[in-house]
């Protein structure tokens, strides 16, 4: 019954997500052509006939490999295989055989030998590393996985287990009372999930608020975390999927998709850092990104024409607020084509891209994957002619509604497809366009229909070569990450020698590896202040360090006291950029007045300064997969005070940062861990465990130093590459033992992976 429980909770969440959608659509910028077939669409009943879970059931044969073992059971075939001695595999495939054994996220295929001992006898088969032992269960079939000490780490739930009830596979766990669950990618809550349901189905999710589920992004990698001890698990099936942490039941959790395989992934720490490197081994890190991509950015719906582009660069440079980037939405695009810029608003597009680098500016431009669909318009007519484009199961070409009218879409998922888009590029970089921004790419259609449903790609149509075709139901959480991988490919092939920056809307699990992400079209509240800190972290803790919120809110218009408060948080955050939404007030930092403008610039100013530290952060996660932006129990597992705090955050392992995120306040409670702590801004030594009162005015952020950290600072340049960094300033605060670090390199090229660093 509780399984007709939680898929109930499941499709309930869907429709209200619906209808929410549909109200929000009619004021918001993504829904120009919202009609009644939207309106008829939510009336018709989406919830399927439940039927029967069908468990997994006893084991009928076992087969032994190197790693693992595969068992035939009365319904199901499973396999349980060792990768690594803190690394465990396992599958299930209902009926006899498994599908092909592929992956979009997983990079990491082959695996060091490592000793695994298989011992077998009635009732169970015991996989043994030098630090897990794996017991699978016969009768019924089930996985239990213990420490080397014999505690359990994760197991199946007794009577559920592994089950499926059509295509829908799931499996249930044991829940512990005192355990802690993170992850899952963008979530717009709280750090700590215990208690919710989470859906993954990249959504276009305009003006979410706290609660709002699905978002744009979705990774199904959850980290545990009790007593101290750490566990992650990564469920690799790209069709529309959940999370229940304990909705349906308090003693268990569960997981599972619509379509395809129950294909898992257990991480063992015990320390979470551990796990998070483990993860990050399977599906890959980051690339260290350009270093320019580390300064401010300053993004708008959009700047046009030419002159005001124009305007807003010099400004920057007269007024002497350090800037990096500029960006172009979608109106430099001539009627909304991607890869077209508009003659009429930019007369001189090349001059002035040249002429804003020789300030030291760099423009960052958007495209979309909606390709109008018209003859004579050049990207339609090669993708037409290459067969670059998704069709339906009549063999035409499936179109939807997006920016520029009646669109196509590209077929990411073929790699024919994907060279083909990442070459579309060349125009726009030999013009002298320094980054993309792929949004729009969930992907989003503006107009509901019956194949169409939740403002996306029909889930019959069908992607892949003409002699194995895959439905869009099956891959629709790749179709992001998919074209953020061409976007960074072609860009790598068009210019070899540069680092790619590429930002995207929606991903996937190993979506990092191609481009840095934000957390969507978030509004300018008190409450989205506070929201984009448990995001990002969560983000990071998904194996993503690269990403931060549109700091001053996308929609609504800010105060000019929310707008300071949001940029003093925002220049700690990974990625430092202001966007907003056609027809509100603007957002740079000399936009509300005197007073602000002067606080605006200081803290700008700080993150500049603090670049050599920060470069140095981003250099670690590319290294080792920890995020940029970190909870505090990662650095501290056994501080239970930590577990659910969302309210302050590390940058790297040293800097503790507590904004300010309620209105009026001019003080915060800051908790500090274990420790010597000094106050940034006073020097101030304070001694941890322990909360203390901050004082917080308006031109100040509660900062802290964690004692015996070096931190590497630079004096203040207006861009990135200004200057060499000299003098260097070493920072010490003192303890008994101090210790730091300090990267260096070209910041553009890739000679860091052949040893060309400092």
């Amino acid at each position: 019954m509780n399984g007709v429980r939680e898929r109930a909770v499941f499709f309930a969440m869907r429709r209200r997500h619906m209808l929410r959608s549909f109200l929000l659509g009619i004021r918001c910028r993504r829904f120009p052509y919202v009609g009644l077939v939207v309106l008829f669409a939510l009336l018709v009943p989406i919830f399927p006939a439940v039927g029967q879970w069908q468990q997994i059931g006893s084991a009928r044969s076992v087969v032994r490999q190197a790693r693992g073992v595969t068992l035939d059971c009365q319904n199901a075939r499973l396999q349980v295989v060792a990768l690594a001695a803190d690394l465990i595999r396992v599958r299930m495939q209902p009926g006899a055989t498994f599908g092909p054994d592929e992956s979009w996220a997983v990079v990491k295929t082959e695996w060091p030998a490592v000793p695994v001992e298989i011992i077998e006898d009635r009732t169970s088969v015991r996989l043994s590393t030098p630090e897990l032992i794996v017991e699978v269960h016969k009768f019924p079939c089930a996985v239990t996985i213990r420490d080397r000490r014999g505690e359990v780490i994760v197991a199946d739930a007794p009577g559920k287990g592994m089950s499926w009830n059509g295509r829908e596979v799931r499996v249930w766990k044991v829940m512990p009372p005192d355990e802690y669950y993170y992850g899952l990618g963008e979530r717009a809550g709280p750090l700590e999930h215990r208690g919710r349901v989470y859906i993954n189905w990249n959504t276009d999710a305009y003006g979410y608020q706290r609660g709002t589920d699905p978002l744009y992004q979705s990774i199904p990698f959850l980290l545990a975390l009790r007593q101290g001890r750490s566990y992650g698990i990564f469920f690799d099936n790209p069709s529309r999927s959940s999370f229940d942490l304990g909705s349906a039941r308090r003693d268990q959790y569960s997981f599972g998709a619509e379509e395809g395989e129950l294909n898992y992934y257990v991480f063992y720490g015990p320390e979470p850092k551990k796990v998070l490197q483990r993860y990050t081994e399977l599906v890959g890190r980051m690339p260290l990104p350009p270093k320019w991509a580390l300064g401010y950015q300053q993004s708008r719906w959009s700047y046009e024409p030419e002159s005001r582009v124009r305007e807003i660069a010099e400004t920057f440079r007269r007024r002497r607020i350090p800037c990096d980037v500029i960006y172009l939405d979608i109106d430099y695009m001539d009627g909304f084509r991607s890869f077209t810029v508009d003659a009429r608003k930019f007369p001189n597009f090349r001059q002035m891209i040249a002429d804003l680098a020789r300030i030291g500016l760099k423009v960052v431009a958007i495209i979309d994957p909606g390709i109008k669909q018209e003859l004579g318009y050049w990207v339609y007519d090669e993708g037409l002619k290459g067969g670059h484009f998704v069709t339906l199961p009549d063999g035409s070409l499936y179109t939807g509604v997006v920016w520029p009218g009646v669109c196509v879409f590209p077929d990411f998922t073929r790699e024919q497809t994907r060279r083909w888009w990442g070459d579309l590029y060349r125009g726009l970089v030999e013009a002298g366009v320094a980054g993309f921004w792929n949004d729009m790419n969930e992907p989003a259609v503006f107009v509901e229909t019956d194949r169409a449903v939740e403002r996306t790609m029909a889930l019959d149509a069908l992607h892949g070569e003409r002699d194995r075709r895959i439905e869009h139901r099956r891959v629709h959480n790749v179709y992001g990450m998919l074209m953020a991988r061409a976007t960074f490919e072609g860009l790598r092939r068009l210019r070899p020698s540069e680092r790619p920056f590429v930002l995207t809307r929606a991903s996937y699990a190993g979506g990092h590896r191609y481009a840095a992400t934000w957390t969507g079209d978030n509004t300018s509240s008190w409450e989205h202040l506070q929201l984009w800190i448990p995001m990002v972290l969560n983000l990071g803790l998904s194996g993503q360090p690269f990403a931060g919120p549109d700091i001053g809110g996308f929609a609504g218009n800010p105060s000019a006291e929310l707008y300071a408060r949001f940029l003093q948080a925002g220049v700690f955050s990974p990625l430092c950029r202001v966007h907003s939404q056609k027809g509100t007030r603007d957002r740079e930092p000399w936009a509300f007045g005197p007073e602000y403008e002067a606080i605006h610039r200081r803290f700008i100013e700080l993150r500049y300064e603090l670049l050599p530290y920060l470069y140095t952060v981003f250099e670690e996660a590319a290294r080792t997969g920890w995020p940029v932006m970190r909870p505090l129990f990662l650095e501290y597992p056994m501080d239970r005070q930590t577990y659910r705090m969302d309210t302050q955050f590390l940058l790297g392992r040293d800097l503790l940062v507590a904004p300010v995120l309620e209105e009026g306040a001019r003080s915060v409670e800051v908790y500090l861990p274990d420790g010597e702590w000094f106050d940034f801004w006073t020097g101030e030594r304070v001694i941890g465990p322990r909360r203390v009162r901050v004082e917080a005015p308006l031109d100040r952020v509660p900062l802290f130093v964690r004692g015996g950290a070096i931190l590497p600072m630079q004096p203040v340049f207006q861009y990135v590459d200004e200057a060499p960094i000299n003098p260097l300033l070493l920072n010490v605060f003192p303890s008994r033992e101090c210790a730091g670090a300090l990267y260096e390199d070209d910041g553009v090229s890739d000679a860091y992976q052949r040893g060309q660093y400092a």
